[in-house]
């Protein structure tokens, strides 16, 4: 089962990195350009234009290597579910950004209304679900914590949404939401073989390998946005994996760069409104303030990698304990 979970991670990678010029060259054709906000880094007006959209080969390509390896597993299919719908809405949200001209695209209640709906219906399934129940696995703990149905689907729903927006927010520097997705992938194959869930490994090292060959187009300079297409995507592809396994709880410790930029904007919005305009960042999420700090944007990005990797290792040391190794 090895070989196949190393198999998914290489397949969707090399389609990826296959398909990307082909899938670049079409949306240059159309012109689907990325808008750049202009109250944001003077240095991302020059990022103007570049392709968005680009989140449609990391989806494409993760969802056909899972396809080809693990073709029939329910619980490998509802992560599916959740990876294509958070996407479909992503997508929906920048067509009308793009084509449209809207800068703020899908409104904000109908695409949370999207999600949440996305959300109760694969939570429903996972409390339903034999093998899963209303129960989590606590970090460094020997126990697992019972709640009641109707939590555990609160529970389960609030981290598939809120992680889909938090990779969402963690999107806006070249290759800083594909590499931290990345790590977070890989750290949850981990788990799900220490749990032996082999297909659900096999779908996460799909979903890092696809963010890899992402991030061969979307490094610095990027020739390639994801859009909210690849980062709600994304998002929800790591909340499903932690419902169906039962680690919600670890999420927050492995996703903690995520948690950091959300963080980072409840903070500034509530310190600007409390105090009549004052700022604790000089701009929210949290990767703009170091860039208006005066760091270049490849070391905000290589620093926030290598704070992804201590998150991953630091959920995973506590896994050995909540599955009783």
């Amino acid at each position: 089962m090895l070989v196949v979970i190393l198999y998914a991670a290489l397949l969707a990678f090399f389609i990826a990195l296959l398909a990307g010029p082909s899938l670049i060259g079409f949306l240059r054709r159309l012109r689907f350009g990325q808008n750049v906000r202009q109250d944001g880094p003077k240095t991302h007006l020059k990022k103007a234009g570049t392709p968005t959209m680009g989140g449609i080969l990391i989806v494409a390509a993760s969802t056909i290597s899972t396809l080809i390896l693990t073709p029939g597993h329910v619980g490998v299919r509802y992560c599916l579910l959740a990876t294509l719908g958070f996407a479909l809405i992503g997508f929906i949200d920048d067509f009308i950004i793009v084509v449209a001209k809207r800068s703020l695209g899908l409104r904000a209640r109908y695409k949370l209304f999207g999600q949440v709906l996305l959300g109760v219906a694969i939570s429903l399934y996972a409390v339903t679900s034999p093998d899963i129940g209303s129960s989590i696995l606590v970090p460094f703990t020997y126990q697992a914590l019972a709640l009641p149905p109707w939590l555990f689907v609160v529970l389960a729903t609030t981290t598939l949404v809120g992680t889909a927006n938090a990779v969402n927010f963690t999107d806006g520097l070249d290759g800083l939401a594909a590499g931290t997705t990345a790590v977070a992938a890989v750290a949850y194959a981990l788990i799900c073989i220490g749990l032996q869930q082999w297909e659900l490994a096999t779908f996460a090292a799909a979903i890092a390998g696809a963010c890899l060959g992402f991030t061969w187009f979307n490094a610095h300079p990027a020739q390639v946005i994801m859009g909210d297409t690849g980062s709600l995507g994304l998002g929800a592809a790591l909340g499903a994996l932690a419902i169906f396994t039962r680690t919600e709880l670890f999420l927050a410790i492995i996703g903690g760069v995520f948690v950091i930029e959300t963080l980072s904007i409840m903070l500034q919005v509530s310190y600007f409104r409390l105090t009549g305009g004052k700022r604790i960042f000089r701009m929210s999420p949290l990767h703009h303030h170091f860039e208006l700090m005066g760091w270049p944007e490849t070391k905000v990005v290589f620093r926030f990698w290598i704070l992804a990797f201590v998150f991953a290792v630091l959920g995973l040391a506590g896994l050995p304990a909540a599955i009783g190794l």
